[in-house]
């Protein structure tokens, strides 16, 4: 029985939640795209879960040189098409009628996952460390104290 559990738990190619931080649990397929997202966001401001916005949001964040008042050289196929599939993966739909967001403070997806938070406004990417400490490191699982329970 113990057998069975620890195989069904122990998804093939996907790393073991001890071990990441990240919110979702990335399987092998997509784990250069995530690398990619990361190698290419992070070196500017914190990486952000796509969770956190619609897929929509992402389509034109990843297809715009003009990234928040910067010009970006723009990715390239391969690297991304495989930011893209991970993007897309792990990202939500956008309702018909919704405006596409563009800031946190403004994606329902966002506000959705900090329920009883009381959210500073604007919110700042920067911000996250206050309550979660490893952000830099694309860890969003681990909480400051006063959030662990």
């Amino acid at each position: 029985m113990g057998w069975l559990l620890a195989l069904a738990t122990t998804a093939q190619g996907v790393t073991p939640s001890a071990e990441i931080g990240t919110i979702d649990l990335v399987p092998a397929q997509h784990q250069l795209g995530q690398e990619l997202y990361l190698e290419n966001c992070s070196g500017c401001h914190i990486a952000l879960p796509p969770a956190v916005l619609p897929t929509q949001t992402w389509r034109n964040l990843i297809e715009d040189s003009q990234h928040y008042g910067v010009t970006l050289k723009p990715l390239i196929d391969p690297p991304r098409m495989l930011v893209w599939r991970y993007l897309s993966t792990f990202s939500r739909s956008q309702l018909p009628d919704e405006n596409t967001p563009y800031r946190v403070n403004n994606s329902r997806y966002f506000k959705a996952l900090h329920p009883q938070v009381d959210l500073p406004r604007p919110v700042q990417i920067s911000g996250c460390i206050s309550c979660h400490p490893s952000a830099k490191d694309f860890n969003f699982r681990r909480l400051s104290p006063e959030w662990e329970n």
